[in-house]
């Protein structure tokens, strides 16, 4: 099983990024997916998440401006970030859940700084 997590990098304030999760090793549209964020010092945030049907729920700070999306045929899922702040530095963790498994990625780290 393998969760590979990409896209971060440093950008300026106001800016957007694309991350993505490739998922290997698993039944992947069988799984809920979500993206989850740790800030230095701070503990893991849920940031969004999407189920295997589709239905999406996001963070209250994070609504309106990030978007979670997945390709079954790809096995892939995604985290659109627009309009960027420095408080969305972090690590940001892939997961994948279902009843009976709980698989995490290594994280891509998100710089937010001018």
């Amino acid at each position: 099983v393998q969760l590979v997590e990409s896209g971060g990098g440093l950008v300026q304030p106001g800016g957007s990024l694309r991350l993505s999760c490739a998922a290997s090793g698993f039944t992947f549209g069988s799984y809920d997916m979500s993206w989850v964020r740790q800030a230095p010092g701070t503990g893991r945030e849920l940031v969004a998440g999407i189920t295997s049907g589709g239905t999406t729920n996001y963070a209250d700070s994070v609504k309106g401006r990030f978007t979670i999306s997945r390709d079954n045929a790809k096995n892939t899922v995604y985290l659109q970030m627009n309009s960027l702040k420095p408080e969305d530095t972090a690590v940001y963790y892939c997961n994948a859940i279902n009843k009976w498994r709980n698989y995490w990625g290594k994280g891509t780290l998100v710089t937010v700084s001018s």
